[in-house]
């Protein structure tokens, strides 16, 4: 008879490793328990890692350097949160700043603002992953660079916005078309989207 581990390890060994997983990817295996004790066991064989409770990794080992598991980026496992939870998200404070260049401060409490569960995970070395719940009409962007210029500089403000953060937020524009960005401009306040107009000119 196959062990729920030995079902669980064939469906990690598919996805490959740097596979970021839940105990209900695996609910068709067994109950909620056995589950939870198979993937216990798999962590203490050291054939996976726990990254925080009911978050699990099929390590990525880095063979050129020799460096050992290569760990996913916070923005990786935010990421696979959010497609279990069928949700939208987008950084917002201090690490939507930090994405797009426009500060170099390192947020130790990476923020998410998401149409989905409200919920703060933490993840280790003092670092946290938060989830705020905001209406699904703030997430309505076709296009994820417009929204996340938009949340980057609500967070800075109206008019405390930089000379030297406005030549790097030309930068990040440049790479995407102004249509694609000006598509999603309803969405955004008046003075958001004069900055962005004008770092198209």
């Amino acid at each position: 008879m196959v062990s729920i581990e030995d079902k669980i390890m064939e469906v990690i060994g598919i996805e490959g490793e740097g596979y970021i997983f839940f105990p209900n990817d695996f609910i068709d295996f067994g109950e909620p328990k056995s589950i939870g004790k198979a993937l216990e066991r798999l962590t203490e064989k050291g054939l996976i890692l726990r990254l925080a409770r009911g978050i699990y990794y099929y390590p990525k080992q880095d063979k050129i350097m020799g460096l050992g598991v290569l760990y996913p980026s916070i923005e990786e496992i935010a990421d696979s949160i959010a497609r279990r939870d069928k949700a939208r998200i987008v950084p917002t404070g201090i690490h939507a700043l930090n994405k797009l260049g426009l500060s170099t401060q390192i947020p130790m409490n990476f923020v998410y603002l998401t149409d989905g569960t409200r919920r703060k995970i933490n993840i280790g070395n003092g670092k946290s992953i938060q989830f705020r719940f905001t209406s699904p009409k703030n997430l309505a962007f076709t296009n994820k660079l417009a929204m996340l210029v938009t949340f980057a500089l609500k967070e800075l403000g109206q008019g405390k916005i930089t000379e030297p953060q406005i030549t790097q937020l030309k930068q990040i524009l440049a790479k995407e078309s102004k249509e694609k960005v000006m598509a999603d401009a309803s969405l955004m306040p008046a003075w958001i989207r004069t900055i962005i107009k004008n770092a198209y000119e």
